[in-house]
């Protein structure tokens, strides 16, 4: 099974990267043609810092490489390294209703919130979309709350091959028919633990809430140090079932450690910044090695630079086929070898 995901590089990796998407996606190399790219374009609909984007993209490889990822068992590449996926964008976007759009969470979040939604937001699912649909992934691993992406790239599927194929591409048994898109669908996974951030929402580089993995431990001390909890004095017996700090510290501790820890909350006299440094020292030895890693590829861009151009040579040749098919629907002249 190919399996498809991506991370936008805006900003340092941080801990609901990690156990949100990097972890699981590395889980699933054995045994799938596993893809991984790093979406430069996605990130353009919020950064407007040249340089700053060509560090965050780097920042992204070295820590895929850095937690775990082989680069000659799976295809990790840059987006925008592959431009087909922009001419299959567009030609989505021919076939795709503007009903559908504004159904997609961001559009609808940034409407709620009376922000200025610029194309790139309006347009961002149908380039998801494209995402996945170039490379004829079978599987996307999404958490619950990113399912949608999925379903619109399914919906576009239909609106294509029907629109220019007059067929869904599947037979009566679901098999597909190697015409037109693949359509793909959501490994959800349900043994993820949404990772809070410092504030209790979800951990997320729009809510600035994240606490970075890698980089500076002084910034790193500063962000766990920051985390919200409740008002209850140091004396006074805490549940740790309903703090922040604990749900974070289950992520990098056994159920042993998790046990004694919740003891210490309930007993009393044991504040709140005693549970954050058990936290940051459980969290500083789990990253350690990884944090030594991720140095080293830092320290070596061109190195990075290497491999992400050997993933975007098998990510394009990937692209083209599927694109083959897509030209061949459409009537639009195939790009020209060495274009």
């Amino acid at each position: 099974m190919r399996t498809l995901s991506g991370i936008k590089p805006t900003g340092q990796p941080h801990w609901g990267n990690y156990f949100g998407m990097i972890q699981p996606a590395i889980d699933m190399i054995d045994g799938n043609d596993a893809y991984y790219f790093i979406a430069d374009y996605h990130a353009l609909t919020t950064v407007r810092d040249a340089e700053g984007l060509r560090r965050d993209t780097y920042e992204i490889a070295a820590a895929y490489l850095a937690c775990g990822l082989d680069p000659d068992r799976a295809v990790v590449w840059r987006q925008s390294d592959v431009p087909e996926v922009c001419e299959l964008t567009w030609l989505l976007s021919c076939v795709t209703g503007f009903g559908l759009i504004e159904r997609a969470h961001a559009f609808k979040d940034a409407r709620a919130k009376g922000k200025d939604a610029g194309f790139g937001l309006v347009s961002y699912p149908v380039l998801m979309a494209a995402d996945i649909l170039i490379f004829d992934a079978d599987g996307v691993p999404v958490g619950k709350d990113q399912i949608q992406h999925v379903e619109m790239a399914r919906d576009m599927v239909g609106y294509f091959n029907q629109q220019f194929l007059s067929t869904t591409g599947y037979d009566e048994s679901g098999e597909w028919l190697g015409v037109g898109l693949k359509r793909p669908a959501a490994l959800v996974r349900n043994t993820t633990a949404v990772v809070p951030g410092t504030d209790g929402q979800k951990m997320s580089k729009s809510y600035g809430n994240t606490i970075p993995i890698f980089g500076s431990k002084k910034a790193r001390k500063k962000a766990v140090m920051a985390i919200v909890t409740d008002s209850a004095p140091l004396e006074a017996p805490k549940d740790p079932e309903s703090c922040h700090v604990y749900a974070l510290y289950k992520l990098f501790s056994t159920p042993d450690e998790q046990s004694v820890l919740a003891e210490k909350y309930r007993a009393g006299g044991f504040g709140y910044g005693h549970a954050k440094l058990e936290l940051l020292a459980k969290a500083t030895e789990f990253f350690e090695p990884m944090q030594a890693a991720f140095d080293q590829h830092m320290a070596n861009p061109a190195a990075l630079e290497e491999i992400l151009q050997a993933g975007a040579v098998k990510a394009r040749k990937a692209a083209r086929e599927t694109m083959s098919r897509v030209y061949e629907a459409t009537g639009v002249s195939p790009r020209k070898v060495g274009l």
